[in-house]
């Protein structure tokens, strides 16, 4: 059976496909077809945040599985009310909305800010402003928000309601109309390139957020659930927002988002404004719970920082390296050659897994993997480059 050849066959071709069948993962490795062994740092785009088949979290997932699979949102569950009361335990969010992907909360989000903007105001106050080179999602409505023209193609006519400002306060500034309701941002822009906003960028659009009485929107779906040595990255920038989404690692390898607010917007989506057939789907929302629990535990989180900025140290070492950008695990590689692709494929052939956004080399790699693991990791890189 010719895996390859087969899903060239059935499946729609969207994606840039490298020539390896992955077959079974452990931790950070992971073996294809071949039985070629290979180091993860792109951990499914963020998404496995304790790597391959944690032991507690297959039980996690199993234990549900077997208990209670699916039921619609028409009744309460025991993992859905968990996680909700744990993300909202363990920061300053009033509730929570579950979804399935980042693209889904992001929506949730959009759909939050224009209702309460229309119900305080009128419904002419509805535009969101977005930064050049975010990423919000896949979606007509996310990618209408996302602030990148080679995304805008195609696909037309796109959801009207935003504008898009340069990384600037004073372009941001200039932006805002009397149609304006949100600034919504990723504090790391992660398929922009792994661009690391400005700390005083961040706390003046809070600032200018919260005098002109727009909700201020941070987009931690790659950011979030540690990957930044903290539990969301908006807390690095001693900012506050409004509204927040999760996504990738939240679930630790089964899908989920969520999209959380503030007090004083808990009940502004009321029933049948919004909704979702598999939204807190019990087994994503028991994944999601075991991964927070892991994460939070001792000092896990701040070994993510001090790991990330190992990883980087080893990276700047490196003769090909032009420059570094990171927080956290969250890792962009700017080379002297300015040959991510053909670096990507080269890691291949070492027996390592990596993103690039951009032209950057870009690392996701799992929350907990170790410094003996980055070395190893460090030496097959270097060979490739």
């Amino acid at each position: 059976m010719n895996i390859k050849e087969i899903s060239n066959q059935n499946i729609m071709n969207t994606y840039g496909r490298l020539d390896i069948v992955l077959k079974k993962g452990k931790g950070v490795y992971v073996e294809d077809s071949e039985g070629k062994e290979y180091i993860d740092l792109g951990a499914g785009i963020g998404v496995n945040a304790l790597g391959f088949c944690d032991e507690g979290w297959v039980k996690a997932v199993c234990d549900q599985a077997g208990t209670l699979q699916h039921t619609s949102n028409l009744y309460y569950t025991y993992p859905a009310t968990k996680l909700a009361e744990k993300l909202c335990k363990d920061s300053s969010f009033n509730k929570v909305f579950f979804a399935n992907s980042g693209a889904e909360a992001n929506e949730c989000a959009i759909k939050l800010a224009r209702k309460y903007s229309t119900d305080k105001y009128s419904k002419e106050r509805n535009e969101i402003i977005t930064l050049e080179q975010s990423f919000h999602g896949r979606t007509v409505t996310t990618l209408a928000a996302t602030g990148q023209d080679s995304f805008h193609q195609y696909f037309y006519p796109f959801t009207e309601g935003f504008a898009y400002a340069k990384p600037d306060i004073e372009a941001i500034k200039e932006t805002i109309s009397d149609k304006t309701c949100a600034v919504f941002i990723e504090c790391i822009q992660g398929e922009g390139g792994v661009n690391i906003l400005d700390k005083k960028l961040v706390q003046d659009i809070e600032k200018l957020c919260r005098e002109k009485d727009l909700l201020f929107i941070v987009d931690e779906v790659q950011t979030g659930i540690g990957r930044t040595g903290s539990l969301y990255c908006f807390e690095n920038y001693d900012v506050k927002p409004d509204i927040i989404t999760l996504a990738k690692g939240l679930g630790g390898g089964l899908p989920i988002g969520a999209c959380l607010c503030t007090d004083g917007l808990e009940n502004v989506l009321t029933q049948g404004a919004h909704g979702s057939t598999f939204g807190g789907n019990p087994i994503s929302c028991a994944a999601g719970l075991y991964t927070l629990e892991e994460i939070e535990k001792d000092d896990f989180i701040a070994k993510v920082k001090e790991k990330g900025d190992y990883f980087a140290q080893k990276l700047e070492e490196l003769e090909e390296v032009k420059e570094v950008r990171h927080m956290g695990l969250m890792i962009g590689i700017v080379l002297k050659k300015d040959n991510a692709k053909e670096v990507s494929k080269k890691c291949l052939d070492e027996g390592l897994l990596v993103l690039t956004a951009k032209d950057v080399v870009r690392l996701l790699p799992p929350l907990n993997i170790t410094k003996e693991e980055i070395d190893e990791a460090i030496e097959r890189f270097k060979k490739a480059v």
